[in-house]
């Protein structure tokens, strides 16, 4: 773990995160994570606003915490530290922050080990830092680079395996990965053109479909069936079936039809996707079986 960024010290009024060392008599003894785990301490009294009767309760040895930095002193190596005065906001801002900073150290820890005598508080010098300061941070600069590469290295200037081995590590890290999205819906229509009715309103469903995120619809069980789509963009796959949904009932409902969600859209794994295909081939064997049974009745006429 080096520092992830290029300043010793963190500023006063700034968020970090910390991993708790030990609980003493005046605080708890923690170490910076994102500096070099340099030691810091929260005072007893910057623990918590309210009246403290269980530390433990509130802090725990091993533990990573959001806290702020409430003073610095660079000549003795204080650094005080407050968890109380962080909001529930700042804890989740501060936090993906850091899982951006563990990312970025992850893959430059990975090129160093591919170039032998090279270091990542080197790599750190010669591209975190330098990208940290003109793109906000070195992770916004590694996602841009797998579009527009030669934008944000080529004033780098560094060396071609060099690159090479960085973009490759940036690519396979941070390139999204498909993810499957699924809504499982019932729909009825016991009108005189039902059927039609539910045809019609299940392509009003797939109709909302876009290139990036292409929406299938497929029948388990009447009325029971399965919306599926497969993206590398998660948020934007469970809004476009969510509306997918809703045009579905809409057009379902002007034929005095009706849809019930069973399972709303959302991310499913593999064992989720194995269990439906296992349920659908259930279905479609008792299907095959009942067309057995009618060609032996016959037969035995």
């Amino acid at each position: 773990m080096t520092r992830f960024y290029e300043k010793k010290y963190p500023d006063v009024d700034e968020l970090v995160m910390v991993q708790v060392m030990s609980i003493e008599d005046m605080g708890a003894y923690v170490k910076l994570l994102e500096y070099d785990n340099i030691e810091g301490m929260i005072l007893l009294s910057e623990l918590s606003r309210r009246r403290i009767r269980s530390v433990q309760k509130l802090i725990r040895v091993g533990r990573n915490e959001v806290v702020v930095v409430m003073r610095v002193d660079p000549d003795k190596g204080y650094i005080d530290l407050s968890k109380r005065r962080v909001s529930a906001e700042e804890v989740v801002r501060c936090s993906e922050q850091y899982e951006k900073g563990k990312t970025v150290d992850s893959i430059l820890t990975q090129v160093a080990r591919k170039h032998e005598g090279m270091s990542a508080e080197s790599l750190y010098e010669k591209i975190a830092w330098p990208l940290h300061k003109q793109y906000g941070h070195t992770y916004d600069a590694f996602k841009l680079s797998i579009s527009e590469p030669d934008h944000v290295f080529a004033p780098l200037g560094l060396d071609p395996d060099l690159l090479t081995e960085l973009r490759s590590t940036i690519a396979r890290r941070l390139t999204p990965k498909p993810v499957k999205v699924r809504a499982d819906i019932e729909v009825k229509c016991f009108s005189y053109a039902g059927i039609d009715a539910i045809r019609r309103a299940l392509q009003a469903g797939e109709a909302v479909s876009t290139e990036e995120v292409p929406i299938k619809v497929r029948l388990v069980a009447p009325p029971l069936y399965v919306m599926t789509t497969t993206s590398t963009d998660k948020v934007a796959a469970i809004d476009l079936m969510e509306q997918a949904v809703e045009r579905i009932g809409e057009s379902i409902a002007q034929e005095k039809g009706d849809l019930v969600v069973k399972m709303k859209p959302k991310v499913v794994s593999e064992t989720e996707d194995a269990e439906l295909k296992a349920l659908m081939d259930k279905f479609e064997a008792q299907n095959m079986d009942v067309a057995g049974d009618d060609d032996s009745e016959e037969e035995e006429e």
